[in-house]
């Protein structure tokens, strides 16, 4: 560490996906209180035991399962380095930023069948690939939500 400020930029997210929200930590436990409201109205039978159980239960999975996508399927891009999940490459790796795959081609682009950025075994579901070239000739798959504006901002870091 040199002990310098890093210049005004550099590290702040250009694009930025987090790969779940914490809020969704929150819904087994509203059910849950919705379900003893509705008990409370409507019947004699009131789970007193077995809903807070429950809401428990739903919040433990839903916060691991939570906190594994904030890990393996979150995306961020700083003007020097692209995350994927736990996998990191520098922006200056990147030759090209290659066009999206299009219906009407009639074989498959070479980037198409490409290593997954992110050590997973393929694109996430609900994720859309995107083709780069490497220097050195190598393609990989980096993939997004929003895959459209991440390939808008990669092409101005590669192309600048």
């Amino acid at each position: 560490m040199t002990g310098q400020a890093e210049p005004r930029g550099v590290s702040e997210p250009l694009f930025y996906e987090p790969g779940a929200r914490w809020r969704t930590v929150a819904f087994g436990p509203v059910f849950c209180t919705v379900a003893l409201i509705v008990e409370l109205a409507t019947g004699p039978v009131v789970h007193w035991v077995a809903l807070p159980v429950l809401a428990i239960v739903l919040a433990g999975f839903a916060y691991l399962m939570v906190t594994a996508a904030r890990r393996h399927v979150s995306v961020e891009l700083t003007r020097t380095g692209l995350r994927q999940g736990t996998e990191e490459l520098e922006v200056g790796e990147i030759e090209a930023v290659l066009p999206p795959a299009m219906d009407s081609w009639d074989e498959p682009q070479r980037w198409e069948s490409a290593r997954v950025l992110g050590e997973l075994a393929n694109v996430p579901r609900g994720r859309t690939a995107i083709g780069l070239r490497l220097r050195g000739g190598t393609f990989v798959r980096a993939w997004a939500k929003d895959a459209d504006r991440l390939r808008v901002r990669l092409g101005e870091l590669v192309g600048a």
